[in-house]
């Protein structure tokens, strides 16, 4: 099978503008002509090997930026955006969404934020939104799509404030744990913490200078908390650099965002990156291990496992969602080439939605999409108890995994027929942009597929897929 070419012109342009040198420096640098870096960057020509060793032995570039980043996520969001009925029947061919990804990202994202606008106003009119008048007439992206949007295409690692938890809890004193390390740093900035009944998790009185915990949280969620609080008192400068690089659009994104941030300091600090790679890589993966050890929940860790992308020490490109009994996402995040669906529910199929039929057990599956890739996915319930008699219950569920070709380095793919193609069940992403034929739990047809209905016959479906 020959060897796939490697287009990454917007990635080559955006490396040498991080490192500020103009096309001619670069090219010479690279030991090739002007020319021929113009058009690498303008993907008219594939990068070639001799440039990619260039890149690692003269810039310390990670190569893998090259082959990852924002593409595959944004063919993904287009698909499914184009699924869109509105679009019709006839969408573009996905090798079409692939140059527009590498080429111009920028319009790509324009896209996504163009077509974002029309489904909100379209679901305002249609839900008959009283306050529709009182609203801005240029539609926008919610404050919560904005901010999970930044952290998608962050890869959900931020590379200065994961650093910065790095190091704060590498200040702690030798036997002393990171929430005793946090207590001790907010007693010394004047705070009083307290812990007691209450209905809140975490309540900060900045006249009083007096942090409140639940005494009703677990250890691992109080303990998280004072990280937290840390972030947001220590990390000001920190955390409003990033919130200006990302420029949000509403001060409701920007005040969503900087909690965002807080809650990955926080993660970071229980989990530090270098000790919880090497950790994550002698335990196998294990996320019970790995929880007992940083004291962490199994959802803080599964998580944190999908963060560590820091270029030079990248951890297994896992992708993490959590989902709710409805079925819909409440947490996405992928640093494999699988997508989830920006909007509605995760394919039935996948045994993420089972899990709730299996409290506290972990449930293993071997899966393969459409395209052929083929991973291995974990699922967990997760519940979070109110704390009290008669309190609600919060329940979610939690999936974490791989591609195929990490398995080896995970213990819950001991003991499965990895060889076997017919241990693997077939998933998708959406209905509207699932290509399979003969999916028993389809809901809508695939878009990009004609259908055939015969009157005088019935099936599983009550059409067929051509």
């Amino acid at each position: 099978m020959p060897t796939q070419k490697l287009y990454a012109g917007s990635k080559l342009r955006e490396v040498r503008m991080r490192i500020g040198l103009t096309q001619k420096d670069f090219a010479a640098r690279l030991g090739i002509s002007l020319p021929y870096l113009n058009q690498m960057e303008k993907n008219s020509r594939p990068v070639s090997t001799t440039v990619v060793l260039a890149l690692a032995q003269n810039f310390g570039v990670d190569v893998t930026e090259l082959a990852t980043g924002d593409s595959e996520r944004l063919v993904s969001d287009m698909r499914e955006a184009l699924a869109d009925p509105v679009f019709g029947d006839d969408p573009p061919p996905q090798a079409d969404l692939r140059l527009a990804a590498s080429n111009a990202p920028a319009l790509a994202r324009a896209f996504l934020d163009l077509h974002r606008a029309y489904r909100q106003a379209h679901e305002r009119l249609a839900s008959m939104d009283e306050a529709l008048g009182r609203e801005e007439t240029r539609a926008r992206p919610s404050p919560w799509e904005e901010v999970r949007d930044f952290f998608h295409y962050c890869d959900n690692y931020l590379d200065a404030v994961d650093r910065a938890a790095e190091t704060f809890s590498a200040g702690a004193e030798p036997g002393q744990g990171i929430a005793a390390h946090a207590a001790r740093h907010l007693e010394a900035a004047g705070i009083t913490i307290r812990t007691a009944p209450q209905d809140k998790l975490r309540r900060f009185d900045a006249a009083r200078r007096e942090l409140n915990l639940s005494d009703q949280a677990g250890t691992e969620t109080r303990s998280f908390q004072l990280l937290l609080q840390v972030a947001l008192l220590s990390q000001e400068t920190l955390l409003e650099a990033t919130l200006d690089f990302a420029r949000f659009q509403s001060d409701e994104a920007r005040a969503i965002a900087k909690l965002g941030l807080a809650n990955y300091f926080a993660g970071a600090a229980m989990m530090p990156y270098g000790r919880f790679l090497a950790a994550a890589q002698e335990t196998r993966h294990d996320l019970e291990r790995l929880a007992h050890r940083f004291g962490a929940s199994i959802e803080q860790v599964a998580h944190r496992l999908s963060t560590l992308q820091r270029p030079g020490a990248r951890g297994i490109p896992f992708f993490f969602v959590r989902v709710d009994q409805a079925g819909t996402i409440t947490k996405r995040h992928s640093a494999a080439r699988l997508q989830f669906a920006r909007y509605g529910g995760a394919c039935p199929l996948w045994n993420v939605h089972r899990a709730f039929e299996t409290p506290g057990r972990f449930l293993r599956q071997l899966a393969e999409t459409p395209d052929g890739v083929r991973y291995i996915s974990l699922a967990r319930d997760v519940s979070k108890p109110g704390g009290s008699f008669g309190a609600p219950v919060r329940r979610f569920a939690i999936s974490l995994g791989c591609e195929i070709e990490h398995a080896a380095q995970l213990v819950y793919a001991d003991d499965l027929d990895l060889g076997n193609a017919r241990a693997f069940e077939p998933i998708g992403i959406s209905c509207r942009i699932c290509e399979r034929a003969h999916c028993h739990q389809r809901s809508v047809p695939p878009l990009e597929r004609r259908i055939r209905v015969d009157a005088d016959a019935r099936g599983v479906l009550p059409y067929e897929v051509e």
